[in-house]
């Protein structure tokens, strides 16, 4: 399996965490019978569901953009340094924003946020041919 799959393959597990996470969040903040039921009245989420609800949602729109670029990458088996490098940057700077996003730190999440853009946009641009 190449590393940009590899990649893939870490950053899905990496969504089933935080969904994970953000599951307990909401059963311990609402409890499990409510949300188990049609949870048409639901309580507003508690500030820590809050955030693992945009943790997920954030790091689910960094797939929808990152995994068919390798997939894509794969099939036409293209693997350079450039893919190799963005998804290893996509990868490890999604694990530093979701630490970042869990415990609350500001300024510097977004910087995580970009990395994994950049990685993103060098596979892009590696399957286009500019780099």
């Amino acid at each position: 399996m190449s590393v940009e799959l590899q990649m893939l393959v870490w950053s899905t597990g990496l969504l089933i965490v935080l969904v994970l996470i953000q599951t307990l969040a909401g059963v311990q903040g609402a409890g499990l019978m409510p949300l188990a039921g049609p949870r048409d009245d639901l309580p507003p989420p508690k500030k820590f569901h809050s955030r693992m609800l945009r943790v997920v949602d954030n790091h689910r729109e960094g797939l929808l953009m990152f995994a068919p670029l390798v997939i894509v990458a794969a099939i036409t088996q293209i693997s350079n340094q450039w893919t190799v490098l963005g998804a290893q940057l996509f990868f490890y700077s999604r694990v530093v924003h979701a630490l970042l996003y869990i415990f609350g730190v500001p300024l510097v999440r977004p910087l995580a946020w970009t990395v994994g853009l950049v990685g993103t946009l060098m596979i892009l641009l590696a399957l286009l041919g500019v780099i």
